[in-house]
C-alpha cells in the first residue's frame, strides 16, 4: 500500500503550492490526482501507474525540499520491505496555465535518469547458494549447473522419429528411460516436456548426440544438488529451499522493449556462505548401504542422544516412491511402543523389571484377542524377560491397568507425539491419542489401535531414554529444533528408570527378539511388529542406542522385525561409534 506522507501548504497558490500538490498526490499514490497537478495529465497518467507497477506498489513518502522561483526538488523514499529503502532527490519544473500553476511534465520529475519512453523496475538479484556440508566439512550439496533436456512436439515433424532416436541417448545416463516411457511422458502434449535433468558431466556425455534432433530444446538452469550417489529426503528438502535472506535487489530503468538501460539503485547480493549440518557423511553413507539390498520401502534415522544431532536419514528407491517417510511417515509402531508402555508402568510403580508377570501365547483381555508372535508362550516370567520377547499378552495387560492419559502423556515425555520446528527439515513425531475404551487402550499399548509414529519419532523414543530427556533434534548447525506442541510433561526420566530401561533394552539384544546383533558390543534396542490394512500384514521395526547413538529402522511390510534388525546391524557394523 502506498501511504501519504504528511506535507504541509506553504501558501494557497503559486509555484509552491503546485509543487506541494503534486509529491502530495504522487505519495498517496493517486495517480489522477498526480496527472491533474501537471500540464500533460494523459502522459503523466501512463508513466505513474507504470513506475508504481514497475516497483510492485512500495510505501511512498515524498517531502519538498526547495523550491526557487520555477524550479523545485523534492526527497522521494521508497521502501520496498525486507529493510530495502531507496531515496534520492528529483527535480522538477512548475509553469503558469490558464488554470493556474501546473507541475510541466516530463519523465525527469519522477527521477532524473528517466526519458521519454523509460519505464523504472524493481528487480530481486539471488543470492548466490553456498554449499552445505557434513559435520566434518565434506560436501553433501553444492550449486550446479544442470541441463534440461525438452522435447517440444511443434518442433518436429515426425514425433516417433524423434523418441526412437532420444531412447537410446538418455538410457546411457539413465537405464530406466526407455521409448516406451518417453511416449508415455509425451502422449497428449501440448507443450514442451521436460524428459530428464542431466548434471554437467553427464550433459557433456550426451549432448553432441542431442542438440541436431528435432523437438529436442536443451536448457540449462541453476540447481543446489546432493552430491553424486548420496539420497536422503533430508538433503532433498535443503537442496529445494532456496534460502532468500542473501538475496539482492535493484531499481532499474528500462526502455519501452523492457530492455535494462541502466541501473540507479540497489543492493547486492551477500556472497555465498556455506552451511554446516550436523548429518555425517559416514553414517550417512552406512545407513543407505544397510537398506540398498532391501525390496520393501525402507527408512533408517540416527542421531546422537546427548545433543540432538540428526547424522543420518535414509531411505531406498522404494521408500523415496513414497515420500519422506523416514521423517514425516506415520505407521503402527507395533512392539516398539512397548517402551511407551514400559516406561508409563513402570514409573506408576506397579511393578518394577523383576514383576512376575504371565506370558501366555494368547489371551482374551477387554474383547481383544491379543495372540504373541507364532502364538509363543513363556508361562510366568519376570517383566525384563516379557520385554525381552516381546510378550504383547503381557504388555497389553499392563497397558490396560494404566490411567487413561498415561499412554499420550508418556509417549510425550519420550519426544512421541511432539511437534518440532527444525530448520531445514519438516518432520512429524506420530500421534498417541487417548484411548476412548479400554479395549482401545489395550491396542495402544502394543503399538496398534490408533497410535501411530513415523521413524523420525521413534528415534527419539530412543534418544530419549538413552539420554534421560527428549534432545532438540537438529539439522544445520548451531540451530537447534524448537519444540512447538508438547503434547503432555516434559519431565526428565529419574535415573533409576532410565537404567532399568536400558537394562531391558539391552536384553533384547542379548536374549531376545534381536539376539543377532548380540555380538555387537553395547547395543540396546526393541523390535517390533506391526499388523496394518486388514491385518494379514505386517510392517517391521527395530529401534535401539549404542553409545550415544540412537537410531530407527522401519521396513514397511517387511512382515517380522528380522529385516529391520539385519539392517540396524549392516549400519552399525559400519558406523563409528559416537
Amino acid at each position: 500500500m502506498v501511504t501519504v506522507a504528511s506535507c504541509s501548504l506553504f501558501g494557497t497558490s503559486g509555484p509552491r503550492t503546485a509543487a506541494e500538490n503534486f509529491i502530495s498526490a504522487l505519495a498517496r499514490g493517486d495517480t489522477a490526482a498526480t496527472a491533474a497537478t501537471t500540464d500533460d495529465p494523459p502522459a503523466a497518467t501512463t508513466l505513474v501507474n507504470a513506475v508504481f507497477d514497475g516497483l510492485e506498489h512500495p510505501r511512498l513518502t515524498t517531502g519538498l525540499e526547495e523550491v526557487n522561483d520555477e524550479q523545485f526538488s523534492y526527497r522521494a523514499t521508497w521502501d520496498f520491505g525486507n529493510g530495502h529503502v531507496w531515496s534520492y532527490l528529483a527535480h522538477g519544473t512548475v509553469r503558469q496555465a490558464d488554470d493556474g500553476w501546473k507541475v510541466h511534465w516530463a519523465p525527469s520529475v519522477l527521477h532524473d535518469a528517466l526519458q521519454p519512453g523509460d519505464g523504472l523496475e524493481l528487480q530481486t538479484l539471488p543470492a548466490t547458494p553456498g554449499r552445505d556440508l557434513d559435520r566434518g566439512g565434506a560436501p553433501l550439496i553444492r550449486p550446479a549447473t544442470v541441463t534440461l533436456v525438452r522435447l517440444d512436439p511443434a518442433r518436429t515433424t515426425d514425433l516417433e522419429r524423434t523418441v526412437n532416436t532420444v531412447a537410446p541417448v538418455l538410457a546411457r545416463i539413465d537405464p530406466s528411460v526407455t521409448r516406451a516411457s518417453l511416449r508415455s511422458a509425451t502422449t497428449g502434449a501440448t507443450g514442451p516436456v521436460t524428459l530428464i535433468t542431466l548434471r554437467e558431466d553427464d550433459a557433456a556425455r550426451v549432448e553432441s548426440a542431442l542438440r541436431d534432433v528435432p523437438g529436442i530444446v536443451l536448457s540449462q538452469q541453476q540447481r543446489r544438488l546432493t552430491e553424486r550417489g548420496l539420497s536422503s529426503p533430508a538433503l532433498t528438502e535443503l537442496a529445494r529451499d532456496q534460502d532468500t535472506a542473501g538475496a539482492g535487489w535493484q531499481v532499474v530503468v528500462v526502455d519501452t522493449a523492457g530492455t535494462v538501460r541502466t541501473r540507479i539503485a540497489g543492493q547486492d547480493p551477500a556472497p555465498p556462505q556455506d552451511v554446516t549440518l550436523t548429518l555425517d557423511l559416514r553414517a550417512q553413507t552406512a545407513a543407505q548401504d544397510a537398506l540398498g539390498r532391501l525390496d520393501e520401502p525402507a527408512a533408517l534415522i540416527a542421531l546422537r542422544p546427548s545433543t540432538g544431532e540428526i547424522l543420518a536419514v535414509a531411505q531406498n528407491p522404494a521408500a523415496d516412491a513414497q515420500g519422506p517417510i523416514a521423517l514425516s511417515g506415520v505407521f503402527p509402531p507395533g512392539s516398539t511402543f512397548k517402551v511407551v508402555t514400559a516406561t508409563a508402568a513402570l514409573d506408576a510403580g506397579s511393578v518394577t523389571p523383576d514383576t512376575v508377570l504371565a506370558c501366555p501365547g494368547t489371551e482374551n483381555i477387554q474383547g481383544r484377542q491379543i495372540p504373541n508372535d507364532d502364538g509363543f508362550d513363556l508361562g510366568s516370567v519376570p517383566m525384563h524377560t516379557a520385554f525381552a520377547h516381546s510378550c504383547n499378552t503381557t504388555f497389553a495387560r499392563l497397558g490396560v491397568g494404566l490411567d487413561p492419559t498415561a499412554l499420550r502423556r508418556t509417549a510425550a515425555r519420550l519426544g512421541l507425539g511432539t511437534d518440532w520446528d527444525i530448520p531445514g527439515i519438516t518432520t512429524v513425531t506420530g500421534s498417541v491419542p487417548d484411548a476412548t475404551t479400554p479395549a482401545e487402550q489395550v491396542e495402544n499399548s502394543i503399538g496398534q489401535g490408533r497410535v501411530v509414529a513415523s521413524p523420525f519419532g521413534m528415534a527419539l523414543v530412543a534418544a530419549t531414554v538413552a539420554h534421560g530427556r527428549t534432545p532438540s533434534p537438529t539439522l544445520i548447525q548451531g540451530r537447534p529444533g524448537t519444540l512447538t506442541r508438547d503434547g503432555g510433561e516434559q519431565a526428565p526420566l529419574p535415573d533409576q528408570l532410565r537404567t532399568e530401561l536400558a537394562t531391558m533394552m539391552r536384553e533384547v539384544v542379548t536374549d531376545g527378539s534381536a539376539s543377532q546383533l548380540a555380538d555387537l558390543p553395547g547395543v540396546t534396542g526393541k523390535t517390533g511388529t506391526a499388523q496394518f490394512g486388514d491385518g494379514t500384514r505386517s510392517h517391521g521395526w527395530f529401534i535401539g542406542t549404542r553409545g550415544d547413538l540412537a537410531f530407527a529402522v522401519l521396513v514397511v511390510g517387511g512382515e517380522t522385525s528380522r529385516p529391520a534388525v539385519d539392517a540396524a546391524g549392516r549400519f552399525l557394523e559400519a558406523t563409528p561409534n559416537p
